[in-house]
């Protein structure tokens, strides 16, 4: 597999940046600001536990905390991974053989395509970026082989924050059906949307071959936890998962579960919190965009804590991002991160997260840095 685009440049920039701007998460918590949350009995219990192996499946407390997120699943249709990104590896090569052909619609987390890729054939099918970002799910459904074992989708979608409407979604849902797909749907960022009549349903919700991923990372901003997991009715297909686990990280660390089963309880607290940082950032970026609306095309993404910015400048997106967070210290992540092997990705994009709670100060920098370029940065 090709080297993680992403992280590589976050590996250079993450934590050198004064303003990662590129982040894309919530604002997080501090482990004391989670424990006041909590009641006593819990932070007692986090306390009192042992610092020995935890299942592999994740703890019975916690899985039955994730199954009351969806509407329809119990704890033992949920399986704990370490984080996201290790869900994501996991169900691609327990799903996927050499034969086999999958669907990804792009741009998406590099995963979603490396991994297939890795593996089988895969087809890419792009958002529209000349009509906010929409997918045609005539070209999905043309992409369809007699061998097809999966579609991929993520939405509100990372980097440009679309979210499809709820009859393409069904849609989705009825192909696969049809033609008797897995449908992997990353759902990280479900429950950050501007408006809730947008929000989707999750796959593993409403149909019998989907497979939701989710994780404490992003909506929740609690990366550090280092909790994800795979949410599916087909508990055979669960317990392939597991076994693969079993040859990564085993099992999850106990105080992360712990206080992951606090913050899943406060669920309703931290995700208010964190729409209203989102809201706040909005306002700040609709500012600022207007201000320089001959560099920037901006339209409020649907759902997430990330956009992704068409950049108009002369001297393009990579030089731009490039000086930017070597002279001003604020970090974008250019349209090359995001490249496909796929379908081409537009190269005049970059972008930026609207999750912290520094980006007002991020945000001025930036204003102050293109003031700087001779007026305004290049035409």
């Amino acid at each position: 597999m090709r080297d993680f685009a992403l992280e590589v440049h976050f590996s250079q920039w993450e934590f050198k940046a004064r303003y990662n701007m590129a982040a894309s998460d919530l604002q997080s918590l501090t482990l004391g600001e989670l424990l006041h949350m909590a009641t006593p009995e819990d932070r007692a219990n986090f306390e009192r536990s042992s610092l020995g192996y935890t299942e592999t499946w994740g703890s019975p407390s916690l899985r039955s905390e994730i199954a009351k997120t969806y509407e329809n699943l119990s704890a033992e249709q949920i399986l704990c991974f370490c984080g996201a990104q290790e869900g994501i590896y996991v169900a691609m090569r327990a799903l996927l053989d050499e034969g086999d052909h999958a669907i990804v619609v792009v741009p998406n987390y590099q995963s979603a395509e490396t991994i297939p890729l890795s593996i089988c054939a895969v087809t890419g099918v792009s958002l529209d970026s000349e009509h906010h970002w929409h997918l045609d799910i005539e070209k999905l459904a043309a992409a369809i082989r007699p061998n097809t074992k999966l579609i991929s989708i993520n939405f509100p979608n990372n980097p440009t924050g679309h979210i499809i409407p709820p009859a393409s979604f069904e849609a989705i849902v009825a192909l696969c059906r049809q033609h008797d797909l897995w449908l992997f749907s990353d759902e990280v960022y479900r429950l950050i949307e501007r408006d809730p009549h947008t929000r989707l349903a999750q796959a593993a919700d409403v149909y019998e071959k989907g497979i939701s991923l989710n994780v404490m990372s992003k909506a929740y901003g609690l990366p550090g936890l280092r909790i994800g997991w795979l949410a599916c009715q087909d508990r055979s297909m669960l317990i392939r998962f597991e076994r693969y686990k079993h040859y990564l990280s085993i099992c999850n660390a106990a105080p992360s579960e712990h206080l992951a089963c606090m913050a899943l309880k406060a669920r309703e607290a931290i995700l208010q919190r964190n729409r209203g940082i989102v809201e706040n950032n909005i306002g700040v970026l609709d500012a600022f965009f207007a201000e320089f609306s001959e560099l920037f095309d901006w339209h409020v993404p649907d759902g997430g804590c990330i956009g992704f910015i068409r950049y108009n400048g002369a001297d393009g997106v990579e030089s731009f991002t490039r000086r930017l967070v070597e002279e001003a210290g604020v970090l974008l992540l250019p349209a090359s991160v995001y490249r496909s092997d796929l379908d081409d990705v537009p190269n005049h994009f970059f972008r930026i997260g609207f999750g912290r709670s520094f980006v007002p100060e991020g945000i001025q920098a930036m204003r102050e840095w293109l003031k700087a370029q001779a007026g305004r940065a290049p035409r």
